[in-house]
Protein backbone atom coordinates (compact mmCIF):
# COMPACT_ATOMS: atom_id res chain seq x y z
CA UNK A 1 0.00 0.00 0.00
CA UNK A 2 1.54 3.10 -1.01
CA UNK A 3 0.60 6.67 1.04
CA UNK A 4 0.01 10.46 0.15
CA UNK A 5 0.93 13.43 2.69
CA UNK A 6 -1.14 16.11 2.19
CA UNK A 7 0.96 18.92 3.00
CA UNK A 8 -0.51 21.99 0.46
CA UNK A 9 -2.28 23.67 2.62
CA UNK A 10 -1.22 27.71 3.57
CA UNK A 11 -0.84 27.32 6.71
CA UNK A 12 -2.42 30.77 7.63
CA UNK A 13 -3.18 29.92 11.07
CA UNK A 14 0.27 29.12 12.24
CA UNK A 15 1.34 32.62 10.98
CA UNK A 16 4.05 34.28 11.74
CA UNK A 17 5.89 30.94 11.52
CA UNK A 18 4.68 29.99 8.38
CA UNK A 19 5.57 33.11 6.39
CA UNK A 20 8.66 31.23 5.51
CA UNK A 21 8.36 28.02 6.90
CA UNK A 22 5.51 25.56 5.23
CA UNK A 23 3.65 23.68 8.53
CA UNK A 24 4.56 20.29 7.76
CA UNK A 25 8.51 21.35 8.34
CA UNK A 26 7.71 23.16 11.84
CA UNK A 27 9.55 21.36 14.35
CA UNK A 28 7.98 18.75 17.29
CA UNK A 29 10.57 17.94 19.64
CA UNK A 30 14.13 19.00 17.50
CA UNK A 31 11.93 17.07 14.56
CA UNK A 32 9.90 18.24 11.80
CA UNK A 33 6.07 17.35 12.25
CA UNK A 34 6.08 15.46 8.69
CA UNK A 35 9.15 13.35 9.35
CA UNK A 36 7.21 11.97 12.07
CA UNK A 37 4.95 10.84 9.70
CA UNK A 38 7.45 9.23 7.42
CA UNK A 39 8.77 7.30 10.17
CA UNK A 40 5.46 6.21 11.08
CA UNK A 41 4.74 4.43 8.10
CA UNK A 42 7.69 3.34 7.25
CA UNK A 43 8.05 1.93 10.54
CA UNK A 44 4.58 -0.10 9.08
CA UNK A 45 6.17 -1.08 6.37
CA UNK A 46 4.61 1.69 4.00
CA UNK A 47 7.77 2.96 1.99
CA UNK A 48 6.43 4.52 -1.19
CA UNK A 49 4.86 8.08 -0.92
CA UNK A 50 3.69 11.08 -2.39
CA UNK A 51 3.42 14.49 -0.91
CA UNK A 52 1.56 17.41 -2.25
CA UNK A 53 2.85 20.72 -1.65
CA UNK A 54 2.03 24.56 -2.80
CA UNK A 55 3.31 27.30 -0.49
CA UNK A 56 6.60 27.43 0.26
CA UNK A 57 6.57 23.43 -1.06
CA UNK A 58 10.63 23.97 -2.70
CA UNK A 59 11.57 23.61 1.16
CA UNK A 60 9.65 20.56 1.52
CA UNK A 61 11.50 18.97 -1.64
CA UNK A 62 15.01 20.53 -0.71
CA UNK A 63 14.95 18.91 2.91
CA UNK A 64 13.15 15.72 2.51
CA UNK A 65 14.95 14.56 -1.15
CA UNK A 66 13.64 11.25 -2.11
CA UNK A 67 13.54 9.99 0.67
CA UNK A 68 16.77 7.53 1.02
CA UNK A 69 17.11 9.05 4.48
CA UNK A 70 14.32 7.63 5.81
CA UNK A 71 14.38 4.34 3.77
CA UNK A 72 11.25 5.41 1.67
CA UNK A 73 10.91 6.58 -1.90
CA UNK A 74 9.25 10.07 -2.37
CA UNK A 75 7.64 11.15 -5.00
CA UNK A 76 6.19 15.01 -5.36
CA UNK A 77 2.89 16.14 -6.74
CA UNK A 78 3.42 20.10 -7.08
CA UNK A 79 0.33 22.19 -7.07
CA UNK A 80 0.63 25.73 -8.52
CA UNK A 81 -3.27 26.55 -7.39
CA UNK A 82 -4.95 25.52 -3.83
CA UNK A 83 -6.88 22.13 -4.90
CA UNK A 84 -8.27 21.34 -1.61
CA UNK A 85 -7.95 18.05 -0.19
CA UNK A 86 -9.72 16.24 -2.69
CA UNK A 87 -8.52 17.15 -5.86
CA UNK A 88 -5.28 16.97 -4.24
CA UNK A 89 -5.96 13.54 -3.89
CA UNK A 90 -7.48 12.87 -7.17
CA UNK A 91 -4.30 14.53 -9.08
CA UNK A 92 -1.92 12.22 -7.10
CA UNK A 93 -4.04 9.40 -7.69
CA UNK A 94 -1.93 7.81 -10.60
CA UNK A 95 0.96 7.71 -8.87
CA UNK A 96 -1.14 5.92 -5.51
CA UNK A 97 -3.06 3.19 -7.74
CA UNK A 98 -2.99 1.45 -10.81
CA UNK A 99 -6.87 0.65 -10.50
CA UNK A 100 -10.03 1.93 -8.83
CA UNK A 101 -10.42 -0.97 -6.24
CA UNK A 102 -6.96 -0.36 -4.59
CA UNK A 103 -6.33 1.11 -1.41
CA UNK A 104 -4.35 3.94 -0.64
CA UNK A 105 -2.65 6.06 2.85
CA UNK A 106 -3.86 9.03 3.73
CA UNK A 107 -2.55 11.29 5.99
CA UNK A 108 -2.44 15.18 6.95
CA UNK A 109 0.80 16.58 7.34
CA UNK A 110 -0.41 19.16 9.90
CA UNK A 111 -1.88 16.45 12.44
CA UNK A 112 0.20 15.01 14.87
CA UNK A 113 -0.91 10.94 16.30
CA UNK A 114 1.10 8.03 17.93
CA UNK A 115 -0.53 5.88 16.00
CA UNK A 116 0.79 2.98 14.62
CA UNK A 117 -0.06 2.71 10.97
CA UNK A 118 0.14 -1.19 10.67
CA UNK A 119 -3.04 -1.38 12.66
CA UNK A 120 -4.96 0.78 10.48
CA UNK A 121 -3.59 -1.13 8.08
CA UNK A 122 -5.06 -4.09 9.26
CA UNK A 123 -8.77 -3.04 9.95
CA UNK A 124 -10.80 -5.66 7.81
CA UNK A 125 -12.85 -4.04 4.86
CA UNK A 126 -15.03 -5.68 2.90
CA UNK A 127 -14.73 -5.34 -1.04
CA UNK A 128 -18.11 -2.65 -1.21
CA UNK A 129 -16.23 -0.31 1.93
CA UNK A 130 -14.23 2.67 0.29
CA UNK A 131 -12.30 3.08 3.40
CA UNK A 132 -11.84 3.53 6.84
CA UNK A 133 -11.37 6.76 9.07
CA UNK A 134 -9.57 7.26 12.14
CA UNK A 135 -11.39 8.78 14.71
CA UNK A 136 -10.70 10.86 17.54
CA UNK A 137 -12.52 11.92 20.70
CA UNK A 138 -13.19 16.00 20.45
CA UNK A 139 -10.98 18.09 21.42
CA UNK A 140 -12.29 21.46 22.90
CA UNK A 141 -11.67 23.60 20.21
CA UNK A 142 -13.73 20.81 17.49
CA UNK A 143 -16.52 19.61 20.32
CA UNK A 144 -19.05 19.25 17.61
CA UNK A 145 -16.99 16.77 16.37
CA UNK A 146 -17.46 15.42 12.02
CA UNK A 147 -18.85 12.17 11.89
CA UNK A 148 -20.82 9.47 14.10
CA UNK A 149 -19.42 6.10 14.70
CA UNK A 150 -21.33 3.10 15.91
CA UNK A 151 -19.08 0.86 17.76
CA UNK A 152 -21.33 -2.28 17.41
CA UNK A 153 -20.77 -2.10 13.40
CA UNK A 154 -17.44 -0.19 13.48
CA UNK A 155 -19.29 1.73 10.00
CA UNK A 156 -19.75 5.60 10.25
CA UNK A 157 -23.38 6.96 9.86
CA UNK A 158 -25.46 10.08 9.10
CA UNK A 159 -26.97 10.34 12.35
CA UNK A 160 -26.59 7.69 14.58
CA UNK A 161 -23.56 7.25 16.82
CA UNK A 162 -21.47 9.06 18.62
CA UNK A 163 -20.07 12.08 17.56
CA UNK A 164 -15.83 12.21 16.73
CA UNK A 165 -13.40 13.83 15.04
CA UNK A 166 -11.92 12.89 12.08
CA UNK A 167 -8.00 12.65 12.37
CA UNK A 168 -6.82 13.22 9.30
CA UNK A 169 -5.24 9.92 8.81
CA UNK A 170 -7.50 7.18 6.68
CA UNK A 171 -7.21 4.33 4.03
CA UNK A 172 -9.29 5.21 1.03
CA UNK A 173 -10.47 3.03 -2.08
CA UNK A 174 -9.92 5.03 -5.54
CA UNK A 175 -13.73 4.52 -6.45
CA UNK A 176 -14.16 7.33 -3.53
CA UNK A 177 -12.75 9.67 -6.21
CA UNK A 178 -13.76 8.00 -9.71
CA UNK A 179 -17.02 10.24 -10.75
CA UNK A 180 -14.43 13.78 -9.78
CA UNK A 181 -13.15 15.83 -12.16
CA UNK A 182 -9.56 17.42 -12.23
CA UNK A 183 -9.90 21.00 -10.10
CA UNK A 184 -10.51 22.07 -6.65
CA UNK A 185 -12.80 20.78 -4.32
CA UNK A 186 -12.86 19.37 -0.89
CA UNK A 187 -12.82 15.50 0.84
CA UNK A 188 -15.54 15.77 3.22
CA UNK A 189 -18.36 16.07 0.85
CA UNK A 190 -16.93 11.79 -0.58
CA UNK A 191 -16.84 11.06 2.87
CA UNK A 192 -20.51 12.36 3.60
CA UNK A 193 -21.61 10.05 0.64
CA UNK A 194 -19.72 7.23 1.66
CA UNK A 195 -21.34 7.55 5.02
CA UNK A 196 -24.77 7.72 3.93
CA UNK A 197 -24.49 4.74 1.01
CA UNK A 198 -23.35 2.63 4.17
CA UNK A 199 -19.80 1.96 3.35
CA UNK A 200 -17.24 4.06 5.07
CA UNK A 201 -15.97 2.46 8.44
CA UNK A 202 -14.56 4.10 11.17
CA UNK A 203 -11.88 2.78 14.12
CA UNK A 204 -11.67 5.26 17.27
CA UNK A 205 -7.85 5.83 18.20
CA UNK A 206 -7.47 6.30 22.02
CA UNK A 207 -3.87 7.47 22.14
CA UNK A 208 -2.44 11.10 21.07
CA UNK A 209 -3.72 13.03 18.37
CA UNK A 210 -3.65 16.87 17.75
CA UNK A 211 -4.84 18.80 15.26
CA UNK A 212 -1.30 21.52 14.67
CA UNK A 213 -3.31 24.05 13.41
CA UNK A 214 -2.44 27.15 15.95
CA UNK A 215 1.05 28.29 17.13
CA UNK A 216 -0.52 27.59 21.04
CA UNK A 217 -1.24 24.02 19.91
CA UNK A 218 2.53 23.42 18.82
CA UNK A 219 4.03 24.89 22.28
CA UNK A 220 1.48 22.57 23.94
CA UNK A 221 2.90 19.38 21.88
CA UNK A 222 6.98 20.92 22.52
CA UNK A 223 6.25 21.82 26.59
CA UNK A 224 7.90 19.03 28.41
CA UNK A 225 5.00 17.55 30.00
CA UNK A 226 4.23 16.29 26.35
CA UNK A 227 7.56 15.08 25.83
CA UNK A 228 6.10 11.40 26.81
CA UNK A 229 3.96 11.97 23.75
CA UNK A 230 6.19 11.84 21.05
CA UNK A 231 9.32 9.17 22.19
Amino acid sequence: MKAMILAAGLGTRMRPLTLTTPKPLLQVQGKPLIVWHIERLVAAGVTELVINHAWLGEQIEMFLGDGSRWGCQIAYSPEGEPLETGGGILRALPALIEHPDELFLVVNADVFCDLDVTGLIQQPLADTDLGVLLMVDNPSWHAEGDFRWQSETGYLHPVEGESLTYSGISILRGRLLENCAPGAFGLAPLLRQAIAAGVLRGVRHAGYWSDVGTPERLALLNASEQKEVVE
